[in-house]
């Protein structure tokens, strides 16, 4: 795991290789084992492969996105916030074991922000995608993952650039 770690890194750019269906299928059993506070499981995932709804979703705000339109898949994971105070963190944790699995599998990810984000001054980005991939009130939208097969290289972050300083042990 710690391998995985040290070599994940956001990926922006991608083949037009398409994601074959076991490796779906891997993903959307990554999603659905993701740990959620109490075992509440208050969350959702729309998986998107249609090119004209990833063209459409990589709009949903103006910066952090657009490499969207060039992913082979993108993961909304959203919430059913009444059915848990920690939805936030529970779709978190589904948000980022996916990239971890999606590494595994030779795929690349990135996450891109949604709650509390705009999509223009009217409107903000939840919306949007609500409108976009018809998300029923009571649904809100953590985030967006984008899945594809890598056409950029990113090396590692060297061990020594790592912020040690932000660790302490037994107290501050």
């Amino acid at each position: 795991m710690i391998e995985l770690l040290r070599n994940r890194r956001s990926i922006r750019k991608y083949t037009d290789k398409v994601i074959e269906p076991e490796k779906i299928e891997i993903l959307k059993e990554a999603v659905l084992r993701s740990p959620s506070s109490r075992g509440i499981d208050p969350w959702e995932f729309i998986f998107v492969d249609n090119r004209e709804l990833l063209k459409q979703l990589a709009l949903c705000k103006p910066h952090g996105a657009s490499f969207l339109e060039g992913a082979a898949l993108g993961i909304g994971i959203c919430a059913e916030v009444k059915k848990s105070d920690v939805w936030v963190e529970d779709c978190s944790i589904a948000s980022i074991l996916v990239q971890m699995v999606a590494q595994s599998i030779g795929l690349g990810s990135c996450w891109i922000q949604i709650r509390n984000r705009n999509f223009n001054e009217q409107m903000n980005s939840e919306d949007y995608i609500r409108k976009l991939l018809n998300i029923p009130d009571g649904l809100k939208v953590e985030s967006i993952i984008a899945l594809g097969y890598p056409a950029e290289k990113k090396e590692p972050v060297p061990r020594e650039n790592l912020k040690y300083e932000k660790v302490r042990i037994n107290c501050y």
